[in-house]
């Protein structure tokens, strides 16, 4: 069994602080089942572009406010808390915050931690070693 708090995180490398967001990786690759899960806070009044072209993401909103776009589509949606999307077809898109907004968010396959958004806003594919 593997347990921990989402305070424990902080300070450590799975706090990721970032301008516009910080994510707190709480499931790693190397805890190795199957997925990684994440707590990711988006800071109000971001303009956040996004395209995970390796990984599938789920993501649900517990707090706050903002407008999804699909960048590919134009197609907008409201994200308030209880909102879900899932971006099984890779999308490119953009988050939109008017008040923080705070959603849990899985991965797969799973990331490392050690993953950096490039130019694209995309996660590279890291395997971790067995």
């Amino acid at each position: 069994m593997y347990t921990l708090h989402i305070d424990d995180l902080n300070g450590t490398d799975r706090d990721i602080d970032e301008p516009n967001w910080r994510s707190r990786r709480m499931v790693l690759a190397k805890e190795k089942v199957g997925f990684s899960l994440h707590e990711t806070t988006l800071r109000a009044g971001t303009h956040n572009e996004f395209w995970y072209a390796n990984h599938i993401e789920a993501v649900y909103c517990v707090g706050g406010k903002g407008t999804l776009t699909n960048l590919e589509t134009g197609e907008k949606h409201e994200i308030t808390d209880g909102f879900l999307y899932l971006l099984d077809g890779h999308e490119k898109h953009q988050v939109d915050v008017e008040e923080e907004m705070r959603m849990v968010c899985v991965f797969n396959p799973p990331v490392t931690g050690r993953e950096v958004h490039d130019e694209n806003g995309v996660y590279p594919l890291i395997r971790e070693e067995d």
